[in-house]
């Protein structure tokens, strides 16, 4: 019986959690718009209505270095009038909504986000401790604008129509891709974000040209019944150390299984004539953790963050936030019990059958897993544990060192400057995440990636830069590759 067929029987079993010790740019061919070309919101004079903060907001508010508030009160339910939904695909129209960069180095700013994130009009996209990037719907522009001139908030507007770039961001393929794809045998190019279906039918389509290295196995489905496959390259040694990637565990997060993508096509592709870094390794992908959530992006609402498991109880909330619903320290900071959160952290550890078929297979693998990688975006930033507080484990310095040197690969090959750092001291505290519970099981190289940009498109990032990311991703990882091979 091999290790593929070893895992899937030995999914049947339960095994106890266990934990370590704490311690304490630009597509190509373009330009950037000139300063100052875009409009600023609080180049409007005009005066508005201002909503002053209550003594109940101003009394309960708890804040992180992203302006987030934790517990129940970073809940933020939707009381303003609905962002429009236009034709009969019923699909969510952005036009008009705006994404502001803001800093947050003012101790006051972070109270004017808390106060305007829960009065529902704006929503965090992204953010580190001295900025932050906000959706401002379309129907506060004025409101918000007012507020933060009245504050002397100064801001810096990066999509000015949301809709409008949600409208380029994907165009179709010409003829020639079109023509390519059907010599091809399956539809993937990575000039174009795929759907499920293709992408699926991509890794289908490498098990049966490459039946002795590349392998396909189900390991559990979704909530809406969706397959979640992963993808083996292997040569079959008894030896071989074990590295496992994910992506799309945030469905608005297109660029992330486009890029885990691009390591299945290069690795199986070009298998015989790649080092024996990438040889004497198992490779294990899993595109998509959440394909729920990822086809509702290109059928409904390009935003969308969570799976699409409902909540009992929760007047119509729709899904749980995956990378909060890992057992490691779940339920603690940068997480929410309520369902209409987006980082809602679920009803308990592993309560989605997404996280707890990644996790089961992964606990009961034959596989000697070294490393475990999850891409996401945006922002480049390279993470280690622990993310669930400001502390670092153990072997810090070690997961330091080889993600700074995964960081140089990437700057060496078109000039992309990733941070590294724990995820909690770079960004701020999250529990629940994977990486967290990957390095608990003992996996000791557990990364989260945030890929491309550092928010000028932020998660609406053209297709134009899917090859570019995806290349010098793949350059970093060989670094980790040949880290594996000493370890």
């Amino acid at each position: 019986m091999d290790l593929w067929t070893r895992t899937a029987v030995l999914l049947l079993v339960t095994s106890t959690v266990t934990s370590t010790p704490l311690i304490n740019e630009l597509a190509p061919g373009k330009e950037w718009p000139q300063r100052n070309s875009v409009k600023q919101p609080l180049d409007d004079e005009k005066e508005t209505t201002v909503l002053p903060l209550t003594e109940g907001e101003a009394a309960t508010q708890t804040e992180d270095p992203t302006g987030k508030v934790e517990g129940p009160e970073e809940v933020v339910i939707d009381a303003s009038p609905p962002i429009l939904r236009i034709g009969g695909e019923g699909k969510v129209d952005y036009t008009g909504a705006q994404v502001w960069k803001v800093s947050t180095e003012r101790i006051s700013v972070r109270g004017v986000i808390t106060r305007l994130t829960r009065r529902n009009l704006i929503s965090t996209w992204g953010g580190n401790q001295t900025s932050i990037d906000i959706l401002v719907k379309s129907n506060a522009v004025t409101n918000v604008t007012r507020v933060f001139k009245r504050e002397r908030i100064p801001i810096e507007v990066l999509i000015e129509d949301l809709q409008q770039r949600i409208n380029e961001e994907n165009p179709p393929l010409d003829a020639n891709e079109i023509e390519l794809q059907d010599r091809r045998g399956h539809r993937m190019t990575w000039k174009q974000y795929h759907r499920v279906e293709d992408i699926h039918g991509f890794m289908d389509y490498l098990a049966k040209t490459y039946p002795k290295i590349v392998s396909v196995n189900s390991i559990g489905k979704s909530y809406e019944g969706r397959d979640l496959k992963v993808l083996r390259i292997s040569d079959g040694k008894p030896t071989n150390k074990a590295v496992f990637i994910d992506g799309g565990i945030h469905a608005r997060e297109w660029i992330s299984p486009a890029t885990v993508t691009y390591f299945i096509n290069q690795f199986a592709e070009n298998f015989d004539v790649e080092t024996d870094d990438i040889k004497n390794i198992d490779w294990y992908f899993l595109p998509v953790v959440n394909p729920d959530g990822y086809e509702h992006t290109h059928q409904s609402d390009r935003l969308w963050r969570k799976n699409k498991k409902p909540s009992v109880g929760s007047r119509g909330c729709v899904g749980t936030d995956l990378n909060r619903n890992f057992g490691y320290r779940w339920g603690g900071k940068g997480s929410s019990g309520n369902p209409c959160s987006e980082i809602y952290r679920g009803s308990r550890a592993f309560s989605e059958p997404e996280s707890k078929a990644l996790s089961d297979f992964i606990k009961n693998s034959a596989s000697k897993f070294i490393a475990y990688l999850t891409y996401h975006s945006y922002g480049q930033y390279l993470l280690y544990p622990w993310g669930y507080d400001n502390a670092v484990p153990p072997d810090h310095k070690d997961l330091n060192e080889v993600g700074n040197r995964m960081a140089a690969a990437i700057k060496q090959t078109r000039g992309s400057s990733y941070q590294v750092g724990s995820s909690s001291g770079l960004l701020y505290p999250a529990s629940g995440g994977s990486d967290d519970w990957a390095k608990g099981e003992g996996i000791k190289y557990s990364f989260t990636i945030e890929l491309s940009d550092t928010g000028r498109y932020g998660f609406i990032l053209p297709t134009s830069f899917i090859e570019p990311v995806a290349r010098e991703s793949l350059n970093g990882l060989r670094v980790l590759a040949a880290q594996v091979a000493k370890a």
